[in-house]
């Protein structure tokens, strides 16, 4: 399908951002104040009252606003609406769940919208830091209503890098741990946020100069990759080629160490770890 209508995505931009924004409301209001913390089935994937309020503020705003036709993939609430929908919101109402439940301050609201697969819109808020990341293709990127751009570091040495652990790290030895040590040793260091959409959000504002992960659901980047790409970034797979949102991984930067992050990714071997039985 062709891109969406410019006037179309800043009308939806606007409404992503008035959800995201009640969602950060919402999550406010709860940060310290949890009485119910549930693991989803995986150790470690937790789900809150917060993720479920902040969701259906999400919900009530965007269903005043897009058109019938839309589809939705939101963290808590599955699939809904038309499911071989052209244009899907992909939404995270509370990305960092695990850091929000520690009032540890890295966590965000993610509302991306696809256009037959590709992300074109993005709003990240994270309601503890008031910082709120905004882009639509061809719109431009925003921090606080403020133009950004990726970082212009361009020698791996020189890079401060981000990542993450999927929850299945335990029972696979496509887990990431080898590729942490490999990348820090590398660069000026290799941090672990804990939300996906907020490492994409620092990587469009040139706080990081590259990201990449495993295990990621479609939920936790569209946004952030839309923001990325505005802001003058590049995302794909590991490997360079055209990025599979629903692959699970992806390879973000400022565009200047991207080839060199791949080609490094590509030539590290996992490490291997004992079994986890008796050592805990």
């Amino acid at each position: 399908m062709p891109l969406p209508d410019p006037s179309d995505l800043q009308r939806w931009l606007d409404s992503a951002t008035e959800a995201a924004l009640a969602a950060g409301s919402v999550l406010q209001h709860y940060w310290g104040n949890l009485t119910s913390i549930d693991e989803k089935g995986r150790p470690g994937d937790l789900v809150t009252e917060a993720d479920r309020a902040a969701e259906a503020a999400v919900m009530a705003v965007l269903a005043r606003h897009i058109p019938a036709d839309h589809g939705i993939l939101a963290e808590e609430s599955g699939a809904l609406g038309n499911p071989n929908a052209a244009l899907l919101w992909a939404i995270d109402p509370l990305d960092g769940t695990t850091n929000y439940t520690h009032q540890y301050p890295f966590c965000a609201v993610s509302i991306g919208l696809l256009a037959e697969g590709e992300p074109v819109l993005g709003v990240i808020y994270d309601p503890i830091q008031r910082d709120l990341f905004r882009a639509a293709t061809g719109l431009g990127a925003t921090l606080n209503r403020q133009p950004i751009r990726v970082s212009t570091t361009s020698h791996l040495a020189q890079s401060l890098l981000v990542t993450g652990f999927a929850y299945d790290r335990r029972e696979t030895p496509d887990n990431n741990y080898a590729e942490f040590c490999h990348l820090t040793h590398l660069t000026q260091g290799v941090r672990r946020g804990g939300s996906a959409a907020i490492d994409l959000a620092y990587v469009a504002c040139g706080r990081l100069d590259g990201y990449w992960e495993r295990g990621l659901s479609p939920w936790d980047v569209a946004a952030g990759i839309a923001i990325v790409r505005e802001a003058g970034g590049q995302v794909t797979a590991y490997d360079g080629s055209p990025l599979d949102v629903m692959s699970g991984r992806l390879l973000a930067t400022n565009g200047h160490i991207h080839s060199i992050m791949g080609q490094t990714l590509s030539q590290i071997k996992p490490l291997v770890l004992p079994p986890l039985e008796g050592a805990l």
